[in-house]
């Protein structure tokens, strides 16, 4: 009788720690989600304007260095933005290779406007925003351009149909046909 008693109580503490082991793996994967990085005017969580390739190489924050587009020269080279931010970013054609620009097309917000969000939220956001539609016939978007003394310099591409955002540039957008 106390050894069927003994063989319960183990029984039960085994399953209760192989339930507490398995909640304990699983739930950090289901509760935790990643928070979207900040967008300033110098750039975007650890990658700046200005920082070389070697050392955002070292923090792991962008991937192998490639060419860059074409128009800009045979010189050009650009890298990918690592999880969670999704873009790219392009480097100066001189050594060290330095940030010259920022394509980001998700994992980060300014001011709570991300990628999808509409334009009026990126007019709520940013109040002295300015909208340039001289891309809007070649590209099928319009730039929402954020000073300096409004928080940028960093510009929006919102494509003129849907009226969302698609893409952000700091300090620019670029277009490579």
């Amino acid at each position: 009788m106390l050894a069927d008693r003994s063989r319960l109580l183990r029984a039960a503490l085994a399953t209760f720690v192989a339930a507490a082991l398995l909640t304990a793996a699983v739930a950090p994967a289901v509760t935790t989600r990643a928070t979207p990085r900040k967008i300033t005017g110098s750039g975007v969580g650890t990658v700046k304007l200005g920082k070389t390739y070697t050392a955002l190489r070292r923090a792991r924050a962008v991937g192998r260095i490639t060419r860059g587009c074409e128009l800009e020269g045979p010189n050009a080279r650009q890298a990918p933005l690592r999880s969670p931010l999704k873009g790219f970013v392009d480097f100066s054609q001189s050594s060290p290779r330095k940030v010259t620009n920022i394509a980001i097309r998700g994992g980060a917000t300014a001011r709570g406007v991300g990628i999808g969000a509409s334009q009026a939220r990126v007019k709520r956001a940013f109040p002295k925003v300015r909208f340039d539609r001289s891309k809007e016939a070649r590209f099928d978007v319009i730039i929402a351009k954020v000073s300096r003394s409004a928080g940028g310099p960093f510009e929006f591409a919102i494509v003129s149909m849907t009226k969302t955002v698609t893409a952000i540039g700091i300090p620019k957008i670029t277009f490579c046909e």
